[in-house]
This record gives structure tokens, sequence and C-alpha cells, in this order.
């Protein structure tokens, strides 16, 4: 970009200001040439000579997108019972108090959890194009057992 180091013979730079055209943002900066016209010279962001393509216009803030609404839910299993998660779901948690509960992941065999234990399965970006654990959760409790499961979905 032309006279970006101060001033040079007759041309006085100004503060570049950051402007958007149909490819998107560019730089513009005003200067001043011998005959005190104002001139306009533009430049990609990493500063290469650039020209400007359609109508520019004052760049626009993107919105940040709306976060989703979270739907929790927590059931505590004392003994005999199942708790089902669908599919879908953004995290689940499982405590175990007493005894020896199992959990089968996606139609999986059973695997039996022993007290004390905690697990947590989640991801990290939900939203319009978000993740979601692919694979339903139940966690079946017999004579005995006492645990406590969480979890949260995209509503």
């Amino acid at each position: 970009m032309a006279g970006t180091g101060g001033s040079v013979a007759g041309r006085q730079d100004a503060e570049p200001e950051i402007l958007c055209d149909d490819n998107g943002a560019f730089l513009r900066r005003f200067t001043v040439d011998d005959t005190g016209a104002l001139v306009p010279e533009d430049a990609t962001l990493d500063g290469a000579d650039y020209t400007a393509v359609g109508t520019v216009r004052r760049c626009e803030q993107r919105a940040a997108p709306a976060a989703p609404l979270i739907d929790s839910t927590l059931q505590r299993q004392s003994g005999a019972g199942t708790v089902t998660i669908p599919a879908g779901a953004r995290s689940v948690t499982l405590v175990v108090y007493a005894g020896s509960p199992t959990v089968a992941i996606g139609g999986g065999a059973a695997v039996a959890v022993a007290a004390g234990t905690s697990l947590s399965w989640g991801v990290d970006t939900g939203g319009k194009a978000g993740e979601s654990l692919q694979d339903a959760f139940v966690f079946t409790g017999v004579a005995g057992a006492d645990f406590l499961v969480s979890s949260t979905r995209e509503i």
C-alpha cells in the first residue's frame, strides 16, 4: 500500500479503516495527494495492494449464536430398577453410592460399576451443528444398589 510509512512528498497518511466489500474485509487508507484531493488506497488485511469489489460498506459485526436451551435430568435409583438416557444427550454422569449397578451403552454388554465410582460422558460443542452422544445409556440396579444418574440435552 503506497505511502504507509508516513508523509511522502505531498501525501499525508491517515489511520487505515477496516471496510468490507463483496469479498470480505480489507483496509482503506485515505491520503491527500499533491493537489489536495482525498485519495483512497486499499490493501488486504496483510498489506498487499487490493481493488475493492462490489459495494463498499462498514463491516457488520456477526451476532453470536444464540445459546441453546439445555434440559437437565437427575434420578436416584435405590434398589432394583433401571434408568435409561436416550441417545442424543449432551452429557451423562453416574455416581455409585452402594452395590454394583450395571451400565450398557448403545445396546452393548452391561458392565458392573463398583461403589464409590463416578463416571461422566459428554461433548464440548452443542448448538445448531453441535455434537451429542450417539448412544443410549441404560443403568440397571439390583437389590442393595444405590446410584445417581444425571444428564443434559439440548431442547
